[in-house]
């Protein structure tokens, strides 16, 4: 059997979020493999109850032995949010530039896992043997520090694996993308692209952080009084930029947000953002002139308790916001956000307070390629295959078109699953599927979509629950009424509610014998089906019923 070189996506395609990328090489019954990215995606109103959800890794812990390490290309939480949950049950070295691994390290702190001997540091476009696999790190621009993509060179062939980028000639922070090295690399020859897709509908080009700082600074110096910027904590140039507003106008700067402190205080250990202002405590901040203050905060996509959220609710501790004040916000309305945005935006108008954002003014540019940027890319890489990822299926099929305009041989579409063989063989394809699928993170347990407590959960949001408990006396008659206890349902009036309950529950017990212990659970279904139907009647609701037999 000749040797192979694979491609597996488990989570990342055909979505944006919970990146999770495998690449394999070996001959079918010998394969060592790579991970790339180990990410998360947050939790919609459709599952109640739960923050992250990530995905399955089951395919390649059975295959644990085999796995040489995890590489990170960059902090953002669709790219390392589930590195905690993953990593104990690989036990794999992990290798991340220095910003990286600050935050990484954070995240095994928080679950007191120790990971020093695992977690390697790689530097900036610093190189790493994990034989078959040599794996180079390439500086990208992102709205992150320290992106990387990943030249991944095997016996079969190079693979440039981009991760999340952009192009900008002036990106403020970090380094601009290392366009010598991408043409270098297609010199060189490459046998597939794994590339972002999130702005392939995007005509022109994503934009500078330059051009953010410019005209943000123009709206600043025409505010006269306090002034709230939110903002993805993670994009430090854009924090960087607010510092320098804030300097450039006479203001003291105030972090709001553990994200917001944590971000800053992982770029300050990495050596940036060592010539800004320092920021001073929230609560210092409220003997400070409305018109000498702005504060850079969380919550830019309107979380209930983001810190821009309870400021606008007036329960935030330290920052209080009036008529007569602005809020910027810093940032791309996320597909899905707008409604819960778009009232934070009016209640924000009606109490008299100015929103300014990217509708109305230029205060955000993406991370992601638009179409410009992706030509540049293709030109520079001349990939002879590729494979789109981190985009929804609309993204990826755009995108193959688009790869297919520029001239590119061959392309394959994926999803979560699919196992792309990129060598042998003339061309990529599909050729087989590895399991995959979501876990969703309940309280301190990972669970499947199908769990009982999301169902249950669901159903209650939307149905509400009833409780019964029957006392029964030794001599098998009910004592005194049922005790009800309900929540969740649109009852008029409770007395009437109760009556019909009890009333029902009489009836259903008759024609059983409350002693009779091989009765029970055709006694407890019963007055259960009873209960719900007469619910259903006066409510229109199925509550999650819960029916108890106490023998007193």
């Amino acid at each position: 059997m000749k040797e192979e070189l694979l491609f597996c996506p488990l989570g990342g395609s055909g979505e944006i979020g919970m990146n999770l990328n495998l690449y394999a090489y070996g001959k079918p019954e010998n394969q060592k493999w790579i991970i790339i990215d180990v990410g998360v995606t947050f939790a919609d109103d459709s599952v109640p109850g739960i923050d992250l959800i990530y995905p399955d890794p089951g395919f390649i812990v059975d295959k644990k032995d085999d796995v040489l390490g995890i590489i990170l290309t960059h902090a953002h939480e669709d790219h390392i949010g589930a590195i905690a949950h993953i990593w104990p049950k690989l036990k794999c070295n992990i290798y991340a530039t220095p910003f990286t691994a600050v935050l990484v390290r954070e995240k095994f702190k928080e679950k007191k896992i120790d990971i020093t001997s695992n977690l390697k540091i790689v530097e900036l476009n610093g190189t790493l043997n994990l034989d078959p696999f040599k794996i180079e790190f390439v500086t990208l621009t992102h709205s992150i520090l320290e992106p990387n993509g990943l030249k991944i060179d095997t016996p079969a062939g190079t693979v440039l694996h981009t991760g999340d980028w952009k192009c900008d000639p002036n990106p403020l922070i970090g380094n601009k993308i290392d366009e010598s090295k991408l043409k270098k690399i297609g010199d060189e020859g490459v046998l597939a692209m794994i590339c972002d897709s999130t702005n392939v509908f995007s005509m022109g080009r994503s934009g500078s952080e330059m051009d953010v700082r410019k005209n943000m600074l123009n709206i600043v110096e025409n505010l006269k009084k306090r002034i709230i910027v939110t903002s993805f904590a993670s994009n430090v140039a854009r924090m960087e930029s607010v510092f320098y507003c804030a300097e450039k106008t006479g203001r003291q700067i105030a972090l709001v947000g553990r994200s917001m402190h944590r971000i800053f205080k992982a770029a300050r250990e990495c050596g940036y953002l060592k010539n800004v202002i320092d920021p001073i405590d929230p609560r210092d901040a409220k003997n400070i002139g409305r018109e000498k203050i702005i504060y850079l905060c969380t919550g830019s996509q309107g979380e209930p308790m983001g810190a821009m959220m309870r400021i606008a609710n007036y329960v935030h501790p330290d920052v209080f916001i009036e008529k007569g004040d602005s809020v910027i916000f810093s940032s791309k309305i996320i597909p899905g956000n707008e409604k819960k945005l778009y009232k934070l935006h009016n209640q924000l108008v009606r109490e008299g307070i100015e929103v300014i954002s990217e509708e109305n003014e230029f205060i955000h540019v993406s991370g992601h390629p638009n179409r410009e940027d992706l030509k540049d890319m293709y030109n520079w890489v001349r990939p002879k295959s590729i494979i789109p990822v981190h985009g929804e299926h609309r993204h990826m099929i755009e995108h193959i078109k688009f790869a297919k305009e520029m001239q590119i041989p061959y392309t394959v579409k994926v999803e979560n699953g699919d196992i792309v063989k990129l060598h042998p063989g003339e061309k990529p394809e599909v050729f087989d599927r590895a399991p995959s699928g979501r876990l969703y993170v309940d309280g301190n347990i990972a669970v499947e979509e199908d769990s009982r407590s999301i169902k249950e959960r669901r159903n209650i949001s939307a149905n509400g629950i009833l409780d019964v408990t029957i006392l029964v006396t030794p001599k098998g008659n009910i004592h005194n009424k049922p005790i009800l206890n309900y929540s969740g349902l649109p009852i008029d009036n409770d007395e009437d509610y109760q009556y019909e309950l009890e009333n029902i529950i009489e009836k259903t017990t008759r024609t059983f014998s409350l002693n009779n212990q091989n009765q029970k659970e055709n006694i407890i279904d019963a007055i259960k089906i009873s209960c719900r139907k007469i619910t259903k009647e006066i409510t229109g609701k199925k509550p999650v019923t819960k029916i108890k037999l106490i023998r007193i």
